[in-house]
């Protein structure tokens, strides 16, 4: 028998080892690295829906008070043509009814005009069409309820009465 010496792993056998464990490490460090920056995108996209999700509720709570504030402020006009008293009254009201509106207004919520102006469907929702010469057709000449918007996004819609042409059937 002959003894043979152990057999040594050759030098290229070792080299060729060390690169494939180095490129599995590299392969598991990319894949931490993409791991961890889709978790911190699903953290700032949830944190970011989040926020949007409570500036919504909030708006929406705020929409609900336009209704009354409406009503609020047409009773005040009534109280023009009342007693002394009624007036003294309608003041301290008007009063309150300005602190709401300042509220609005701290959370971008504002009223806008629609008289006058050519009718967007986007801004108005036309209740009545009226046959007027007064007025070039599709122009807002009533506005029944406010519209109001938060930035350039309209967040109740204005109700008016639009101008249309008079029918030359019935002159």
């Amino acid at each position: 028998m002959t003894d043979n010496p152990p057999l040594e792993p050759s030098s290229a056998t070792l080299e060729d080892q060390l690169q494939a464990v180095q490129e599995s490490l590299k392969e598991c460090q990319d894949k931490y690295l993409r791991s961890l920056a889709d978790s911190e995108n699903t953290r700032k996209r949830m944190q970011k829906e989040r926020q949007e999700l409570m500036k919504l509720s909030a708006e929406s709570i705020l929409v609900e008070f336009l209704h009354p504030l409406d009503s609020f402020e047409k009773a005040l006009k009534f109280a023009q043509n009342m007693s002394d008293e009624v007036k003294h009254w309608a003041i301290g009201f008007e009063m309150i009814l300005n602190q709401f509106k300042h509220i609005l207004s701290n959370h971008g919520i504002e009223a806008y005009r629609s008289e006058g102006e050519p009718f967007n469907p986007h801004l108005h929702e036309a209740i009545e069409l009226v046959e007027t010469s007064e007025h070039e057709p599709g122009i807002v000449i009533e506005e029944c309820i406010r519209g109001y918007k938060i930035e350039e996004r309209p967040i109740r819609v204005a109700r008016v009465k639009v101008s249309k042409q008079p029918n030359k059937e019935g002159m």
